[in-house]
């Protein structure tokens, strides 16, 4: 190997370290905001985690939100464990107190 082709072996080893570290760069300072304008909308989504919390090791609290309406899991072992009863949508009409009988007197 002579030094003509070991210094274009060494130039072509810098030019390609140089892009990738220009490439780095650019994706710090640009990244996110390209990427998002490059990736096609998507339409609103039905389904989402709105907040989860952590009991302990095994089981979880989650939060899901689905067309509006919300509903709360207790995940544990990969599996929902029990989901809390659903409360009824119809309001109750409030109970009337029976009169109380007068006294003759």
């Amino acid at each position: 190997m002579d030094f003509a082709s070991f210094a274009r072996a060494v130039f072509a080893l810098a030019i390609t370290v140089g892009l990738i570290g220009l490439a780095a760069v650019a994706m710090r300072r640009f990244g996110p905001d390209v990427m998002s304008h490059l990736a096609p909308h998507r339409a609103e989504r039905r389904l989402a985690v709105v907040e989860t919390l952590v009991l302990d090791p095994s089981r979880r609290l989650v939060l899901v939100s689905c067309d509006g309406d919300e509903k709360l899991l207790l995940l544990g072992e990969g599996q929902v464990l029990n989901a809390p009863p659903r409360p009824d949508p119809t309001p109750k009409p409030p109970r009337r107190k029976a009169p109380k009988p007068k006294a003759d007197v």
